[in-house]
């Protein structure tokens, strides 16, 4: 323990809290780093004392106290340390040691939660939270000014370069390499942008043991020692700097904080091209203070808790390119990544003539496109693919077919080509979309350089699947902004023949076009792709980015094919949006609906977002069949992996459909504990009304006004969505509807008493109908078609009371809402506090495979055993079943019934606040990430606002969100994400929604 360090006991410190705060408890020491910290617990309350060292001074103190309680004025709902005084008042009270030296106390309360650093699971945005918690912080500490807030201080990040300097000789030889590097980077591209950042009061030390979490959210903060004023910028390199220690993907992390910072608080400009530096410097004079600190007092543990992360972080981030590292936190934030791609592109369409990169010769007898997307025209078989030779064979047979001498490679065309380990990177998908245009021509063939530029790098890059020998020019634009273009897949002679620094000319020839034997071992074609900066590569560029980077990478490798100037390549062997839809009307039956004024042709799903044949991402609002995610990797490696062992149906022993039975029943509550299993929710739903009618004997059926159950002749019958709607009929003898429960439109009002109980009662004068009773009542938990309603409380606690007294049994339609998706239950019919007799089961279950279950109790699956078997051909196969189970795995690891309740609330919430600005949205209602929003044109009658229900989901479509309408009176907005949907997806539709609606007026 340093000389300055407080000494008191336990002992001490509940004698101090008696002595100056009247407060008696039991005292124990809480982890610090050069203060002392006591938790006491009281009869009445819990509380910390903090006696500093003896460094601090009382003014430094006196400033934290008051910025304390400016906080708890400016953001009463932040969870933040609250102040106590002693009998006079004074909120700073000096103590004493044994040996007379004089220290500095405070009392403050406990604040509850679990510290971030220990929290084990945590929701998948709580990084995008921690960002917003920060940014909301520092919005109110901008206007926050104090006599005390300036002084000199080591742990000021101004003065980081200072202390790396001083402190650097007590580090290992590698991490002072690692810190060198980060003086000389913050030397060169921060220190002289100082007097331009902006400041404020930050708090200094957003670490993971000082944030507080509660219900998977960021809660609260505690210790404001280290609060300064400072360049505001600092609060969040620091935040960052903590967060993403042990992340496998720090920079990407980082990324998520920043944009959650800027959703709040936006930065500047100038504060995005320094963020990354920054964390640097936090990372570097981290490991310097703790290094100083050990060796001081080396049995604290406490001092190197985040030593050994921090080395490994900033070893990870030592090759990462500052200005690379801006773009990424640009593109997180919704920003253009790279303003320089707009102003070299401009530049380059101004250009009346630019040279043609192959012979125009060549290109004057005509080109083909390729499509070498997965399943596309070119993609071309197994073993055509199976080796070079074979696949070049494959398209230049193509092109002799054509009688043309040139195929052409499409820029951002997602390619499953990329098979070599190169290609992987740990932690992240595979890099797929291809960022050039490739030119297909015979070996040998000359390239030339399509404009005026000088040689940057000249490179073998010799590895299996890379770019084989390389070239890179580089360029200027008329103000001097530079560019470069690569060339790849040449002839070795180009290694030999080029000279780094020599000027060429436009038209001049460059290269050949390498074999495949010395062009990385691909068909003979050149690569040809533009980038805006090199971020510090040499000789190589990635010309392959991964799916979900594809904003950024588009951005820094704008479209080459402003300088070629080729022929128009979108097509490439896919039929256009247009040409689908005509022969859509050739092939498929005209009662086949489409989605949206303008069709989307979607080709690719990823978690929350589709994309269409353009590569425009979609977040997919309505998808609750892919309920964990489209594409979700790991439900996607099940099906292939049983797919490729056995895939046959339920009359052979196998393991798969006993364990996934046993893993599905585990979930239902009573004797619920009978599988059925069939492909489609509206087979589980057939199947559950013959078992109902087989178990009582009776054929009447209870269903819900506007409910829809499904698509057979028997779902129809009790569906008055459909049989009430155009193409429909009269109801059955055997169908008995019940008036949807709605509390905002129907006879009982949300707020009035006993609203389940009241509707409920509607069943009996059908029931005195019906000559023999009831045989079932189904009902949805939550209904999706009647416009996203929630049941009110009782009200199927009611209903089956009526149904199974007079003999009937119950069934719940799980298929819109079951898995967790309501968030506080993982079946809708749970929120409800009752257990049907039956529960069908539908598309979720299996995320987009189909698959469909029902789920019975034993009296009732004896009763249906009367001799006649069941069988489903595809039904509880072992493929399904393997999905099955995969699903419920993704729903429990990563916990998105938690997930689904958290950001539900949040986006709820946010939906409300549209509310009151928007006199259209008539009644925001659902739960967990099942949402509904009613919009109306008069709040008082109620008048439907269909036709704005109609242009809102048209107007959030162009602005890359899918929602949809439904309801009996087409106005209510469905809201059914994936379950990975985020709070930074959530933010993301709100402030959409509130454009479109501020539009409308």
């Amino acid at each position: 323990m340093s000389a300055t360090t407080p000494p008191f006991t336990l002992a001490d410190a509940e004698r101090f809290a008696a002595d100056h705060f009247g407060l008696t408890g039991r005292a124990e020491a809480l982890d610090s780093y050069a203060d002392q910290n006591f938790k006491l617990t009281c009869a009445d309350a819990t509380y910390v004392l903090k006696i500093a060292n003896r460094t601090q001074n009382a003014d430094a103190l006196i400033f934290q106290s008051d910025l304390l309680q400016y906080l708890a004025r400016c953001l009463p709902d932040m969870v933040l340390p609250r102040l106590y005084g002693d009998d006079e008042g004074r909120t700073v009270v000096p103590v004493v040691d044994e040996a007379g030296a004089t220290y500095l106390m405070r009392c403050v309360s406990y604040v509850p939660g679990q510290v971030l650093a220990e929290c084990k699971q945590l929701p998948r945005d709580v990084l995008g939270d921690l960002g917003r918690f920060f940014g909301r912080l520092n919005r109110a500490t901008e206007g926050f000014r104090h006599p005390h807030m300036v002084r000199d201080d080591a742990w000021d990040l101004a003065n980081g370069a200072t202390v790396c300097r001083d402190l650097c000789d007590g580090l290992e030889a590698s991490e002072r390499g690692l810190v060198t590097a980060v003086l000389e980077r913050y030397e060169q591209q921060v220190r002289p942008h100082l007097p331009a950042l902006r400041r404020a009061v930050i708090h200094n030390d957003g670490n993971d043991y000082n944030i507080l979490v509660d219900g998977g959210r960021i809660s609260g903060l505690i210790d404001f020692g280290d609060a300064i004023f400072s360049h505001t910028i600092n609060e969040l390199a620091i935040v960052c700097t903590y967060a993403v220690l042990g992340e496998a993907q720090p920079l990407h992390s980082a990324a998520r904080i920043v944009a959650g910072y800027h959703g709040v608080y936006p930065l500047t400009e100038l504060e995005l091209s320094l963020v990354f530096d920054l964390i640097q410097l936090r990372m570097a004079t981290s490991l310097c203070h703790a290094a100083r600190a050990m060796q001081a007092d080396p049995d604290n543990a406490y001092l190197g808790v985040h030593a050994q992360p921090i080395r490994a972080a900033l070893a990870k981030l030592a090759d990462v390119h500052s200005g690379f590292a801006t773009c990424v936190f640009r593109a997180a934030c919704g920003l253009d990544p790279s303003p320089l791609a707009t102003r070299v592109t401009a530049f380059l369409q101004r250009q009346s003539q630019v040279a043609s990169v192959l012979d125009a010769a060549l290109l004057a007898r005509g080109t083909v496109t390729f499509d070498l997307t997965r399943g596309g025209a070119d993609y071309g078989t197994a073993a055509q693919r199976a080796s070079t030779e074979s696949f070049t064979a494959f398209l230049f047979e193509k092109l002799t077919a054509a009688d043309v001498a040139v195929g052409l490679g499409r820029y951002n065309e997602d390619r499953d080509l990329y098979c070599d380990p190169g290609y992987d990177l740990a932690d992240c998908e595979r890099r797929s979309v291809h960022l050039g245009i490739d030119l297909y021509a015979a070996a040998g063939t000359t390239v030339y350089a399509p404009l005026a530029g000088v040689v940057h790098a000249v490179a073998d890059n010799n590895a299996a699947g890379d770019y084989g020998p390389t070239l890179i020019l580089r360029h200027e634009t008329d103000t001097g902004d530079s560019f470069y273009t690569l060339y790849g897949h040449l002839g070795r002679g180009c290694l030999t023949e080029r000279r780094v620094g020599e000027s060429i000319a436009a038209g001049a020839a460059l290269a050949v076009l390498g074999d495949i034997h010395e062009n990385g071992s691909w068909p003979p074609h050149l690569h040809f792709q533009m980038m805006v900066d090199l971020f510090g590569w040499v000789g190589d560029y990635p010309g392959i980015a991964r799916y979900h980077e594809r904003r950024l990478w588009l951005s820094l490798v704008p479209d080459p094919n402003v300088i070629l100037r080729l022929p128009t390549l979108g097509g490439g062997g896919r039929a256009d949006r247009q040409a689908l839809q005509r022969k859509r009307g050739q092939v498929l039956a005209p009662n086949f609906s489409l989605s949206y004024r303008e069709p989307l042709h979607i080709v690719r799903g990823e978690g929350c977002y589709l994309f269409d044949a353009d590569g425009r991402a979609y977040l997919d609002m309505v998808n609750n069949v892919c309920h964990v995610g489209h594409c979700h990797p790991h439900v996607v490696a099940a099906a292939q992996k049983q797919l490729a062992l056995l895939n046959t149906n339920t009359r052979y022993l196998h393991e798969n459909i006993l364990t996934y039975a046993e893993r599905l029943t585990a979930t239902m509550p009573g004797d619920l504990s009978v599988c059925f299993f069939t492909c489609t929710g509206s087979e589980a739903n057939d199947l559950a009304l013959r078992l109902a009618r087989t178990a009582t004997g009776r054929r009447d059926i209870l269903c819900l006004d506007a409910a829809y159950h499904g698509h057979t002749q028997a779902l129809i019958e009790i569906s008055p969505y459909k049989y009430e709607g155009r193409g429909g009929f009269d109801a059955p003898a055997s169908t008995f509807k019940l008036p949807m429960p709605d509390v905002y439109r129907g006879p009982y009002k949300r707020g009035e008493a006993d609203l389940g109980a009241r509707y409920a009662a509607a069943v009996q004068p059908l029931l005195a109908q019906m000559s023999q009773g009831p045989a079932a009542v189904i009902a949805e938990s939550l209904l999706g078609c009647g416009g996203q309603i929630v049941l009110p409380d009782g009200y199927l606690t009611e209903l089956y009371r009526w149904v199974r007294a007079a003999g009937g049994v119950c069934i719940a339609d799980e298929v819109q809402v079951g898995f967790g998706r309501v968030g506080n239950a993982m079946w809708g019919f749970q929120t409800q506090g009752v257990v049907p007799d039956i529960v069908t089961l539908g598309k979720p279950i299996g995320n987009g495979f189909p698959m469909a279950a029902v789920i019975t109790t034993p009296a009732i699956a004896a009763a249906f055993h009367n001799g006649m078997e069941y069988f489903n051909t595809f039904g509880g196969n072992p493929v399904s079943c393997a999905v099955g189970a995969a699903v419920l795995d993704v729903i429990e690891q990563e916990h998105l019934q938690q997930h689904a309740l958290q950001v539900g609330d949040y986006l709820k919430q946010g939906l409300s606040a549209l509310q009151q600005r928007h006199a259209l949205i008539g009644d925001v209602r659902g739960l967990g990430l099942f949402l509904g929003v009613e919009l109306v044109r008069d709040r008082t009658t109620l008048t439907p606002a269909d036709r704005e229900a109609s242009d809102i989901v048209e107007a959030m479509k162009q602005r890359g969100v899918l929602l949809s309408v439904d309801g009996p009176l087409y106005n209510v907005l469905k809201i059914k994400p994936p379950l990975v949907f985020s709070r930074d997806d959530a933010d993301l539709a709100l402030t959409a929604l509130d454009e479109v609606l501020a539009q409308l007026g």
